[in-house]
């Protein structure tokens, strides 16, 4: 097994790494999760200097690689997003194109099991507000609202979201290549 600990963003990264689905996935690909996941409270402090000490701890209790999740928010390419954390042989970064909640938009079984109908969203990674993109589509589609990200989070993990289905979307690259990378990790193959 190999052991990798997970910085992440906020709380919607860190609930889906916690998560039992993606949590059963690491077990397929024979990956141990290292605890605690840590949510950093924000990408800002997802700098090099702010970084120290939950890298120590990660290191501490036994990873070997550590994945940072990250949003692309407002930077203009992930290139950007990953110099400004910095990478050591030990880290992957992981940006999710925008924002995290793209992902839900990608995981159309999970979303057509919460509206009760087939669903599709095209080009979720191009929305550059997914969150609000899922409220105006449950108001549209059920006249009722999402509740803020942490319940929504919740939810959509209660009712399967799982990183693999976002990554199944034709349009949702930043998941393909969280499962890419842990794959890679998995055969201990990985090279920065």
């Amino acid at each position: 097994m190999v052991k990798v600990g997970f910085i992440c963003e906020g709380k919607t990264e860190r609930k889906i790494i916690e998560s039992a689905n993606f949590q059963q996935l690491l077990l397929r690909l024979k990956i141990e999760c290292i605890r605690p996941v840590i949510d950093s409270k924000g990408s800002g402090n997802l700098l090099p200097e702010n970084l120290r000490e939950s890298l120590d701890l990660l290191k501490a209790n036994g990873a070997e690689k550590i994945i940072v999740l990250t949003d692309l928010d407002e930077d203009a390419c992930i290139t950007i997003t990953k110099n400004r954390i910095t990478t050591g042989v030990d880290r992957v970064i992981i940006v999710a194109v925008r924002k995290i909640e793209s992902w839900f938009l990608s995981d159309i079984e999970t979303l057509s099991i919460l509206l009760k109908e087939n669903f599709l969203f095209e080009k979720p990674e191009e929305e550059n507000s997914p969150f609000d993109t899922l409220k105006n589509i449950f108001l549209q589609k059920q006249n009722r609202g999402i509740g803020v990200k942490d319940t929504f989070t919740a939810r959509m993990i209660k009712y399967g979201f799982s990183v693999e289905n976002a990554a199944s979307h034709p349009n949702c690259p930043s998941a393909k290549y969280l499962i890419q990378k842990l794959k890679i990790i998995a055969t201990n193959t990985y090279i920065n």
